[in-house]
């Protein structure tokens, strides 16, 4: 579940990492297998350094896809509206639709991919569940290629991935990163970095803590 509050925060986060922290308290706070899965991290950022960018958003989509299986806040954190760090999706192997796109954002970051091709998006979802179709909150991260051009959707529920226009499912709400707030498609920010969002305050707050800054 995704939340909106107010919260004025105007740092910049800029995406560097410490695999040694990160990998020693994977293994302190989620055993071995969390160990592993941060070592096996470590080692595609190293081998997608020099590759293309497509290459990057291909391989870490997959990565994170792969890793981290849906699991609703309320029953993976007690917590109805839970914004997890890349480490805590990892440690648990689990999460909801903003752990899979913070994740894919943070590591795409370190990958020198520029913070102004990447948003992270709030959409309307129209889903299938067992042949209903429902409309709900869903989070998303956007890749623009260039400043105008149409988005790229890298998501959890869809595993390619697809131009914003094939997307007929998604209805673009607002967007943001650690420099701006997007309202809808405009390609224009309107505010500061999370201005209306408290929880990405958070979450950046406990990656720091984590190895990620």
């Amino acid at each position: 579940m995704i939340a909106l509050v107010c919260f004025c925060f105007t740092g910049i986060f800029a995406a560097g990492y410490d695999f040694n922290k990160l990998s020693s308290l994977a293994k302190l706070r989620y055993g071995d297998e969390a160990h592993l899965n941060i070592l096996e991290l470590q080692q595609l950022i190293s081998q997608l350094k020099t590759v293309p960018e497509v290459e990057k958003l291909k391989k870490i989509n997959d990565f994170f896809n792969q890793k981290i299986n849906y699991a609703e806040d309320i029953d993976l954190w007690s917590q109805s509206d839970y914004w997890a760090t890349p480490l805590e999706a990892i440690g648990r192997e689990a999460g909801d639709c903003e752990d899979y796109s913070i994740a894919k954002y943070v590591f795409l970051k370190t990958l020198n991919v520029p913070n102004d091709k990447l948003r992270l998006t709030y959409v309307r979802a129209e889903i299938n569940f067992d042949g209903i179709r429902t409309v709900r909150a869903h989070m998303v991260l956007s890749y623009y290629p260039s400043p105008q051009s149409e988005p790229m959707v890298l998501d959890s529920l869809v595993p390619e991935i697809l131009p914003a226009s094939s997307r007929k499912d998604l209805t673009p709400i607002f967007s943001f990163n650690d420099k701006g707030l997007w309202i809808g498609s405009s390609s224009k920010p309107k505010a500061d970095a999370g201005t209306h969002l408290s929880k990405w305050r958070d979450v950046l707050t406990r990656m720091q803590a984590d190895g990620i800054e």
